[in-house]
């Protein structure tokens, strides 16, 4: 069987000028502006004959009801329409108590799937313990299954699910994102992308409009001093007033080579030094047949006809040949020197690791 390998090349080009221009809110985060991962354990019901067999769902149904004082055993359930569930979601840096957030439901049993189930109300903890959201409510999943007597079909995950909107938040952990040193107020803004050149153009961007309040701490942080004259509610005003202007987006040289999937991607600025290269391999072709054996020479009575089995294999070497690659600057000039040999995706990952090691390859490569 043939393997295949994708090719995924990049390329990222501007008609006025290498490189691109972003909004600063685009491509940096406002440090302390972030949610936080809630998790909790529920159960979810009205499932047909598609959930736990396990003792666990039967246990905590147990105990639900045991809650509602009822006193049963969970041997008096036979399991199959719950499914125990682990149920989390994002409490986002300004959510309000009585906010809705959405939540995602997985079956950690032995369900086949949680179409048409219901969470019952579970209570959702941070990572310090607390209840900050309770959630409930239908359970809705991006696919489903049917099941014969000897056959079945799926689409998707039945077994993932999400309810939109489905938990409460109970308690507010708002995101503390001004930092106060001494009389002064700062904001710091981290790169999603370190680079000291965009860092370098925001910093200036800022103080354009507000002197000396930017400092580029390093490739990935600059940090803002608030002016005295904005009060506290104006400090969204001036978030948004420093974070709207455009800066040149710095892309590096580098090459990311995934060899498991065959993916490429290329960066804009890759070049290659002059060089020749040679593109050559084997075909090897395996044939499997059978061959019927007739016995018919002399002293073969009693011999039977049987099947033989015969294998042919055929090995052909195709001719490399030494192509030259001229010096090239841009993406575009390199995909069109590489395809110009013809060159596969797995010839191309061969080519990029053999240009790093003779040294032509102007740029970080990277495998996966």
């Amino acid at each position: 069987m043939r393997f295949r390998l994708i090719l995924l090349l990049v390329i990222l080009l501007s008609v006025a000028s290498p490189g691109r221009s972003e909004r600063i809110k685009d491509i940096v985060d406002i440090q302390g502006v972030r949610s936080n991962p809630l998790t909790g354990i529920g159960l979810v019901v009205g499932l047909a004959d598609t959930g736990d067999k396990t003792l666990a769902s039967q246990q905590i149904l147990t105990n639900i009801f045991r809650s509602s004082g009822l006193v049963l055993s969970p041997s008096d359930f036979t399991g199959g329409n719950v499914a125990v569930v682990m149920v989390t979601a994002d409490l986002g840096p300004f959510a309000r108590e009585g906010s809705l957030i959405d939540v995602d439901v997985s079956s950690i049993g032995d369900a086949e799937s949680l179409q048409g189930g219901m969470l019952l109300p579970t209570p959702l903890r941070g990572l310090d313990g607390q209840v900050y959201a309770e959630a409930h409510g239908a359970v809705f999943i991006g696919g489903w299954s049917a099941v014969g007597k000897q056959a079945s079909i799926t689409k998707n995950h039945p077994t993932v699910g999400r309810i939109p909107g489905g938990a409460v938040v109970e308690k507010e952990e708002i995101a503390t994102f001004v930092e106060n040193i001494g009389e002064e107020r700062f904001i710091t803004f981290n790169l999603r992308n370190n680079d000291f050149s965009t860092a370098e153009r925001i910093g200036k961007t800022i103080n354009e409009t507000h002197a000396d309040s930017a400092a580029v701490v390093d490739a990935g942080t600059i940090r803002v001093k608030i002016p005295a004259e904005v009060d506290e509610s104006g400090i969204a005003g001036f978030i948004d007033e420093i974070t709207m202007p455009d800066v040149k987006v710095d892309v590096p040289a580098i090459v990311v080579i995934n060899e498991r999937t065959g993916t490429i991607v290329v960066g804009e600025n890759v070049g290659i030094s002059e060089v020749a290269v040679s593109q050559g391999g084997l075909v090897v072709k395996i044939k499997e047949t059978e061959i019927v054996s007739q016995p018919t020479a002399a002293f073969s009575e009693g011999a039977t006809t049987e099947k033989v089995p015969e294998t042919l294999i055929g090995v052909e070497e195709k001719q490399g040949y030494l192509v030259p690659v001229p010096k090239v600057v841009t993406v575009s000039d390199l995909a069109k020197a590489l395809n110009a040999i013809g060159a596969t995706p797995g010839d191309l990952i061969a080519i990029f690791n053999a240009l790093r090691k003779a040294g032509a390859l102007q740029a970080k490569l990277e495998i996966m």
